[in-house]
């Protein structure tokens, strides 16, 4: 293998690979790659409209054009898979490319368009390749917090999931058994209830089926009111999840200017700062407390949290610079 050829080979990794900042030709790969799926998807859903029946050969060249530079990128990156799994065999690599979930993903929105075009649901597998947009925003922004919310309150959401599971299920139940010999056709069984239950507690109500009797008009409306609070509770965890997040960023955006004033606060018996709230440091000290450091944990400083001594407090401050000020 030639020298310009590994040199030519790597240049189109890098090229290819989402996020790199600091070369203008990825950057810009990412945003015609982003383009080009945006039209495919526009593309795709004015053919399902007849009042574009007069510029349907336009729509099918567009998608034509973008599956096949959707084939081009895929092969590319099959081409470099040893290079973003370096650890591997090329052909370990590729297979594990492959199999990854952007592998999967490019070939699902290949795949139909050359050989299963005639079946519309094979067709709209394609759809699948606007989740590109959301790995490459999660590079260039602040997308990627509601991954790492998502993922660090996995427990509690699946939790509350768990919980409006057991309720759709009882509340089928219940209202099979109130509903069920005034209208035997809508609620034939116990499982016939679970659209009812999952309209009524997730408080959509599409009013298709619903209860005649006074038990089961009575029973709706506490699974409603159920409902309400049940759908509340993973709202509520991932909500508390964001702001823990975005605290956590704020507290350690460290401006460059700021790095000249940054000190250490050591509070022992005698600080002035022992027993008193953060939110009083930074009125009347106008200090800027990046993390608090206690008994070996870093704690995100909240203006109620009390100093103890042996706190550790990583501040910026105008006046304690020019105090060199130690607890």
């Amino acid at each position: 293998m030639s020298r310009s050829y590994k040199t030519v080979r790597k240049r189109i990794f890098d090229i290819i690979q989402i996020g790199q900042r600091n070369d203008l030709p990825s950057r810009l790969f990412d945003w015609v790659l982003s383009v080009v799926i945006i039209v495919n998807i526009v593309s795709m859903f004015m053919q399902t409209f007849d009042n574009f029946a007069s510029i349907m050969p336009l729509l099918d060249m567009i998608e034509a054009v973008t599956l096949v530079l959707f084939s081009v990128e895929y092969a590319l990156r099959i081409w470099t898979a040893d290079l973003l799994y370096p650890e591997l065999s090329p052909a370990k690599a590729r297979l594990r490319f492959l199999v990854s979930f952007d592998g999967i993903i490019d070939l699902c929105t290949i795949l139909p368009f050359f050989y299963l075009s005639g079946f519309i649901a094979f067709r709209m597998l394609r759809v699948g390749r606007i989740f590109h947009l959301f790995r490459i925003n999660s590079v260039y922004d602040s997308f990627n917090i509601i991954t790492t919310v998502l993922y660090e309150k996995r427990n509690q959401i699946l939790s509350s999931l768990f919980i409006i599971i057991i309720l759709m299920f009882a509340s089928s139940l219940g209202m099979y058994s109130a509903e069920h010999d005034a209208q035997p056709d809508v609620f034939s069984n116990a499982f016939s209830g679970i659209w009812w239950s999952m309209s009524t507690l997730l408080t959509v109500g599409y009013g298709d089926i619903y209860p005649v009797t006074i038990v089961g008009r009575i029973m709706a409306i506490c699974i409603a009111f159920f409902g309400v609070g049940v759908v509340a509770i993973p709202t509520g965890i991932i909500s508390a999840g964001f702001v823990e997040q975005y605290a956590k960023r704020a507290s350690s955006d460290m401006k460059l200017h700021d790095i000249s004033k940054v000190g250490e606060i050591l509070i022992d018996a005698n600080s002035e700062f022992l027993g008193r709230r953060i939110a009083e440091l930074k009125s009347e000290y106008d200090i800027r407390l990046f993390v608090l450091l206690r008994d070996g944990l870093t704690i995100i400083p909240t203006d109620d949290i009390v100093i103890k001594e042996k706190d550790i407090l990583i501040v910026s401050s105008e006046k304690m610079h020019k105090k060199k000020r130690r607890g």
